[in-house]
């Protein structure tokens, strides 16, 4: 009996049959599609042929206009594939990859039917596999995205035979300008995602180094925290949240009253305007469910969801030697390095210690989860390892367990193995 539970609980990857060719995903607008709806852009232009002549975009500049991008005036026409015979059709594993068009030109940029953004290389090959980053304001999204990519790339990778990398140059200088650099070369923490400020999602691979497996596209969407207690703003972002293969809830211990109140005793603060700038989490919850899960079968979704308590280093201000809430010598408060598999019985510690944690402070938000989420699991984090004091961060960013959750999706997903050593 115990080596049959053990078997059911050390969950191995499935060998999964290479499907000829999946859905698409679109990382930019989430539309979803099958890989023979996609068009093209041609690689040349001809000024005596309207329909070969430069010309605004306008649906790629609609998308741009979404996230305050300047408008692009002219580019090459926009061919669908409809309007090419099909002997022109060019195919790689029953994936359309390219047409040749009336001028004979070969054009394999393959554009998003909906938005017109030029897609992956493994789009329609590869499972589009997309992993979204909720949470309330002041939880410290785009810390945590910055922390877990900087992980993923440096040591991560690594450990399971992969690399992390960013789809395009583009994405590569922008994340190092605006998030890698300031944060762990200067110890500059980052300015909160505004509403209004929209952000094109950040795309990374994860590509293992046996070609047998498929890459994983992460897209790390960093909604800014106001936006998911907004209806309006988060209809913009459903698409996202529902395509998605795996879901990082992030919470702020300072969410949650019970803690909030304890931390601001000890550290001597008035609690003030300090509080009103958090959110509930249940109220993140409640949001979902209303532009979302509300719309699933039974109300319920089973993305995989890891439900990750930020700030972790913050604790040390609550924890009780009676172990009320949290031990002194807690698993919270040292970080732990998974290698080639999910290491299941460090991980059930986590768990079931962060899920007892959040079920003592916060009930009604536990209960909500357990309500409209079917796959959960609980972890703490910290992406800088200490406590900024005036957004600074004093010595080196030691992040904390913070590519744990992503680890156990990748569990989740079949990637790789979970062993308890």
């Amino acid at each position: 009996m115990l080596s049959f539970l053990k078997n059911m609980f050390e969950k191995k990857p499935q060998v999964n049959e290479r499907l000829p060719f999946y859905d698409i995903v679109c990382p930019y607008c989430f539309a979803k599609y099958g890989p023979e709806e996609v068009v093209f852009r041609a690689t040349h232009y001809r000024q005596d042929d309207e329909d070969y002549a430069l010309q605004e975009d306008e649906i790629l500049n609609a998308y741009r206009d979404k996230f305050g991008l300047d408008a692009i005036d002219e580019l090459e026409a926009v061919i669908d594939p409809e309007s090419i015979p099909p002997e022109n059709h060019l195919y790689v594993d029953q994936v359309l990859v390219g047409v040749t068009d009336r001028y004979g030109m070969v054009s394999k940029r393959r554009l998003c039917p909906k938005c017109h953004n030029e897609l992956p290389i493994t789009a329609g090959k590869a499972p589009s596999n997309i992993i979204s980053i909720v949470g309330a304001s002041q939880v410290g999204k785009s810390v945590y995205m910055t922390s877990l990519i900087h992980t993923l790339q440096n040591s991560t990778a690594n450990r399971f035979q992969a690399a992390c990398m960013p789809l395009n140059a583009q994405i590569s200088r922008k994340f190092r300008e605006n998030y890698e650099a300031p944060l762990f070369e200067r110890g500059q923490l980052l300015d909160s995602t505004q509403k209004e400020k929209r952000q094109e999602p950040f795309i990374f691979q994860f590509i293992f180094k046996d070609s047998q497996k498929a890459p994983l596209i992460l897209v790390f969407f960093d909604v800014a925290g106001e936006g998911m207690v907004d209806r309006e703003y988060l209809e913009l972002y459903a698409a996202h949240v529902k395509n998605s293969s795996g879901i990082l809830f992030l919470v702020d211990p300072l969410q949650i009253r019970t803690i909030r109140d304890r931390v601001m005793l000890r550290a001597g603060d008035e609690p003030g305007e300090f509080t009103a700038r958090y959110d509930e989490p249940r109220e993140v919850v409640i949001t979902l469910f209303e532009n979302f899960i509300g719309y699933q079968e039974q109300s319920k979704t089973d993305i995989p969801t890891a439900v990750v308590l930020t700030k972790s280093d913050m604790l040390h201000l609550i924890k009780e030697e009676d172990g009320e809430y949290i031990k002194s010598n807690s698993n919270v408060f040292r970080n732990f390095v998974h290698e080639e598999y999910l290491n299941t019985a460090e991980f059930e510690n986590i768990n079931g210690e962060i899920s007892r944690f959040i079920e003592k402070v916060d009930r009604p938000f536990k209960d909500a989860l357990e309500v409209y989420f079917t796959n959960t699991a609980y972890f703490a984090v910290s992406a800088l390892g200490s406590n900024p004091v005036n957004q600074k961060v004093s010595g080196v960013v030691t992040p904390i367990r913070v590519d744990e959750p992503f680890i156990w999706l990748m569990h989740q997903l079949d990637y790789i193995e979970g062993r308890e050593r």
